[in-house]
């Protein structure tokens, strides 16, 4: 129906040009803009390298790479860096797509990519429109047109959530700048006030818990709004709405240097989005009790940590989701400390499955098995069998802040349930935990009994991880006893444990989706044996005493 809608819609011939063009609001690398117009294209984790080609004359290693191409979203990478080489690539390969697939042909004829590519244009129309002739501007704006009355057509066919407000948000744009378009607008604006309602729980919640989602559904919104308060329109009351939900919940979702916390296949966020789309929404408020979409934060000074608090997504919103249910993370000042390894999406389907895995996060593992388990045949990407009691408490401790959180994951399996507290003090200098696994119940002793006897009373093994951003230098201290971890900034860490388990420090990886490859890093394991109904592993991180209370960190990095 796309094919037959795109044919229909390429045959249109309006007359158009713009009645008003909105401010842009994307956000582009500058350094990537000099990659691409140099001809090194990297998209969706894969990296071509074809000085001789234009765009449209690759073949894309797979679907990703191909979408990433067709959505446009590399023109505002473009416009960062914005010199004559990146220009002159901006409008060939705007033509180049006109030529090849304008009438109607490609991959690219979605209603999200058709959204995400009119935004692009219309963002970046004095770009890609600068000393071009008369024939050339008629095409563009042509097939602008053409793109919108396919969008009109097909938007109700794009998948609830993020696709949908994408091709919803660029039939807003569309119909707003361009002349004999204005229809559109309306029917989509009441449309994305419904999806926002449908899909926006009350504090702002995606089904999917993916923080990065959120701000790309939040970021999206607030285009929307933007572009319609700048042509005199009033936003729908239940888009207002929306963005005033998830502006508070995305406040407690970013750590102290501004990025996002690393949960259920979300990345930190392109540089600058997250303050940029919080600013246009002019929503200042905050969460009060340091609980949102599921996850707990602990902030004092210059540090923050965020903690994955509630059952992992079920059903079909787990297709990304991980199994990292009491795992945190921690950030100082500019520089993260503790982390999760990431999605492992780009990098094939054994890295996206590594990375989902329960051992990929900062937390407590048993026996070296998964919290949540991969389901099987159609729904072998959807998560089962994972935790669904996940009490949660956040509280004033003496000298600082707690959370105290416990989760069911492997009480089915061994009997045993996850019990973690945090402690933060008041100035952020340093962080107590305390990991137990607890057999509660008559059954769930009898449970434990049974695995103990399976293993011949050796005791369930444990390990509990504590993944290091890779720039994050970590070795052994005072004999063994200790843990020093040195970040760019000066500042130095001492992670410490008690005699209950074995410290360790042994590789990890880190997972970013803007890299070509994982990152080598590493992460401190303490293990040991369950061997009792109730056992205790305490562990601490502090500053070292002669780190500064305050540290000028204007290293840039890359230095």
């Amino acid at each position: 129906m796309n094919r037959i809608a795109a044919r229909r819609a390429a045959r249109a011939r309006p007359v158009t040009a713009f009645v008003s063009s909105p401010e842009p609001r994307t956000i582009g690398s500058f350094a990537r803009g000099r990659q691409l117009s140099a001809g090194n294209f990297m998209f969706a984790g894969h990296l071509v390298e074809r000085p001789d080609l234009q765009l449209w004359d690759i073949t894309p290693p797979d679907a990703a790479f191909e979408a990433e191409m067709q959505g446009f979203a590399w023109l505002d990478d473009l416009a960062a860096a914005s010199d004559a080489p990146a220009r002159a690539c901006a409008q060939r390969w705007t033509q180049g797509w006109i030529d090849r697939y304008g009438a109607g042909r490609g991959p690219g004829w979605t209603p999200d990519l058709t959204g995400r590519r009119l935004i692009r244009w219309i963002n970046h129309a004095l770009l890609l429109l600068a000393g071009q002739d008369k024939t050339a501007s008629d095409a563009f704006y042509r097939s602008l047109a053409q793109q919108t009355v396919f969008l009109g057509k097909r938007w109700q066919a794009s998948a609830p959530g993020l696709p949908l407000i994408e091709a919803l948000t660029g039939l807003i744009y569309a119909g707003l700048a361009l002349e004999g378009m204005q229809a559109h607008v309306p029917v989509a604006a009441r449309a994305l006030g419904r999806e926002c309602d449908a899909r926006i729980g009350a504090g702002g919640l995606l089904p999917t818990r993916n923080p990065e989602e959120l701000l790309d559904v939040f970021t999206l919104l607030t285009w929307a709004a933007a572009a319609l308060e700048d042509a005199g329109q009033t936003p729908p009351p239940s888009l207002t709405a929306a963005t005033a939900r998830i502006a508070p919940t995305l406040r407690t979702l970013r750590h102290a240097d501004g990025g996002l916390a690393r949960f259920h296949g979300g990345g930190r966020g392109l540089e600058g989005r997250l303050d940029t789309a919080l600013a246009a929404s002019k929503v200042k408020a905050r969460q009060k009790d340091g609980l949102a979409m599921g996850f707990a934060r602990l902030s004092a000074g210059r540090t923050s940590v965020i903690v994955d608090a509630a059952p992992p997504p079920s059903g079909a919103a787990s297709a990304r989701a991980h199994a990292s249910t009491l795992a945190f993370e921690l950030t100082s000042g500019r520089r993260p400390l503790i982390v999760n390894c990431g999605s492992g999406a780009n990098f094939g389907a054994e890295w996206r499955r590594a990375g989902r895995a329960t051992p990929s996060h900062s937390t407590l593992v048993v026996a070296g098995e998964s919290s949540a388990r991969l389901g099987s045949g159609a729904q072998a990407e959807w998560l089962t069998k994972g935790p669904r009691h996940v009490p949660v408490q956040m509280s004033q401790a003496s000298d600082g802040v707690r959370f105290e959180g416990g989760h069911d994951g492997y009480v089915a399996r061994f009997g045993l349930t996850h019990a973690r507290t945090i402690e933060m003090t008041f100035d952020g200098r340093g962080v107590a935990g305390e990991d137990m696994l607890l057999a509660m119940s008559d059954a769930d002793k009898r449970r434990f009994d049974g695995v103990l006897d399976a293993r011949v009373m050796q005791g369930v093994p444990y390990q509990i991880h504590f993944h290091l951003h890779p720039e994050v230098d970590a070795a052994l201290d005072m004999g063994g006893a200790a843990i020093s971890l040195a970040l760019r900034s000066g500042e130095i860490w001492v992670f410490r444990t008690d005699a209950r388990s074995k410290m360790t420090l042994e590789p990890s990886v880190y997972l970013e989706k803007t890299r070509l490859k994982p990152r080598a890093s590493k992460q401190i394991v303490l293990s040991g044996r369950a061997l009792e109904y109730a056992g205790r592993i305490r562990w601490s991180l502090a500053k070292a005493q002669d780190t500064p209370i305050s540290i000028r960190d204007l290293a840039q990095d890359g230095d």
